[in-house]
């Protein structure tokens, strides 16, 4: 594990972990740890190659844009935008830009937190970008 990844910092920040990852073969880094919560900054190059992991994921795009291809969904994303990925989904990035990089982060038990896996078209799920949005002014 990366150095980063080992202090007790409260803080990490984007320009030291790219930094950091520049310098690294692999496409993440991990930056943080803390009980189950894992924080990397993963920034595919090419094509995004992952697989389903055995944790619960959320990821927050830091820059760039592109697709998030999840559970038969595909729905652009950039910045600032929070993207989850329940244990064991196929998902992936796609036609991201050259400088698309997020952070990932993993929490929970192995398997995911909730019985049953339930992607993005779950009933339960909430399509934020269908919520009414208050008027400003």
């Amino acid at each position: 594990m990366d150095p980063l990844a080992d202090s007790p910092r409260r803080r990490v920040r984007y320009e030291e972990a790219a930094a950091r990852l520049a310098d690294h073969d692999e496409r993440f880094l991990s930056v943080f740890a803390h009980g189950s919560l894992e924080v990397e900054l993963y920034a595919p190059r090419g094509k995004d190659l992952q697989t389903p992991h055995s944790r619960d994921e959320l990821y927050v795009v830091v820059k760039g844009t592109g697709t998030y291809v999840h559970g038969g969904r595909r729905d652009p994303c950039g910045p600032h935008d929070v993207l989850f990925a329940p244990a064991g989904l196929e998902h992936r990035f796609e036609g991201f830009s050259e400088d698309f990089a997020v952070w990932v982060m993993f929490y929970g038990p192995e398997g995911g937190e909730e019985a049953g896996h339930r992607d993005s078209s779950s009933p339960e799920a909430v399509d934020v970008g269908a919520l009414e949005r208050p008027e400003v002014g």
